[in-house]
Parts: C-alpha cells; sequence; structure tokens
C-alpha cells in the first residue's frame, strides 16, 4: 500500500510515544491518556510506576491517595476508579498477569477495543488496529472508511490493510493527525499522502480551478 510506504518514509519514529516497560505499564498509561496527552501521561507514570509496582499496588491502594496521583490526566476519580476495578481483575482472574486476547482483555474495567489493540499491538506483537481520535479523522480524510463508528472503521482498515501492518499503521496515522492532518486545518502542501488523499485532492483541484484566487 503506497500510502503505508509514503509515511513510513516521512515518519520513520512512528512508535508509540506512551513510555512503559512491560505491558501493565502500558495497561496502565493508556487508560491514563483517555482525554490527555501522552506527554502529560508520561510525566505522571515517571513517579507513579515507581509507586505502584503491580496491580494488587493499585487494588490496595487508598482511593483518593490514587486520585492525588493521577490527578494532573484530567477525569482522575473515573479513571482512579478504573485502574483500581482493573488491577482487581487481573488479581483475581489472571493471577495477576495481563491477558494476551482482546477478548479477555475487553472485560476488564476501563479497558475497550482501542485499549486492548493498543496493548496486544505494543506490547505483545499481535497485531490491532487502534481508533482513538486521529486515526478515526485521518483515515476518514483520506477516503478509507466513510463509517464514523470506531468498531466500523476498525474493520474496514482491517480488510485494506495486511495484518502484519495493523499496528504499524495505527501508529503512523497517530503521528501524522498529530504533525500533519491536524484536526482544524491540516497542513495539505507539507503532506507525504495528499495524491492519494481524498481531502487533499480536492483542495489541490480547488485550488487549481480557473476562478481560484
Amino acid at each position: 500500500m503506497e500510502i503505508v510506504k509514503a509515511l513510513s518514509k516521512d515518519i520513520p519514529d512512528s512508535k508509540i510515544a506512551l513510555k512503559f516497560s512491560t505491558p501493565f505499564e502500558l495497561l496502565i498509561a493508556t487508560i491514563l491518556s483517555a482525554q490527555c496527552t501522552d506527554v502529560r501521561v508520561n510525566e505522571v507514570t515517571k513517579s507513579l510506576f515507581k509507586k505502584y509496582r503491580s496491580p494488587k499496588d493499585y487494588a490496595e491502594a487508598g482511593s483518593k491517595e490514587l486520585e492525588e496521583d493521577i490527578r494532573s490526566t484530567g477525569f482522575y476519580r473515573n479513571k482512579a476508579k478504573s485502574i483500581q476495578g482493573c488491577c482487581q481483575e487481573l488479581v483475581d482472574r489472571f493471577g495477576g498477569k495481563v491477558p494476551k486476547t482482546l477478548e479477555a482483555l475487553v472485560t476488564l474495567p476501563g479497558v475497550g477495543r482501542k485499549t486492548a489493540n493498543v496493548l496486544l499491538g505494543n506490547a505483545f506483537g499481535i497485531p490491532g488496529i487502534v481508533v482513538d481520535t486521529h486515526v478515526h479523522r485521518v483515515s476518514r480524510r483520506i477516503g478509507l472508511t466513510e463509517n464514523d463508528e470506531p468498531v466500523k472503521i476498525e474493520f474496514d482498515l482491517m480488510e485494506i490493510l495486511p495484518k502484519e501492518e495493523w499496528t504499524h499503521f495505527s501508529n503512523l496515522l497517530v503521528w501524522h493527525g498529530r504533525r500533519t492532518c491536524v484536526a482544524r486545518k491540516p497542513l495539505c502542501e507539507t503532506c507525504a499522502i495528499r495524491k492519494w488523499c481524498d481531502y487533499g485532492t480536492k483542495i489541490s483541484t480547488k485550488s487549481q480551478a480557473p476562478n481560484a484566487k
């Protein structure tokens, strides 16, 4: 797929921005990343991962204390509740280990398909399409899907892409969405995939029209 090749050349550093050393740390970081920047999450987890080292540590922590530890990520009460519920389930049902299947992961509190696919692809090397806000926006702009529901977008992209590219392409679209295909005004002039993009092609055609100013 030409889009994958072009983006890979343009964004050679397309790894996930969240910092982690274990699948469990990535799980916690991903839950914290909802409605929060990865930069902020990384700042918080720098000390958080030193204080809480296992699912049991989070599950047994005082809820107020955990809330304060993650307050700056926003929605901290809900996130603390999800983290503690998730960690209790890991202890009770999975021996304190993060499961390696989407079916098992989505049964955990605070874990949906997006978070599950982040874990599978970036911690376990199991391909998955991650439909975050960037992937949602960019895939629709390019013309890879006409759907608006994340799950439908996920399945559309799965049909288009080779399985081994699912995680890689998700990360590429995330970075492309942050750096170039931004929400309010995409930087089409510097876009590496403009000629394959529905939106970019329309902009080009409009600018070349006889009456264009």
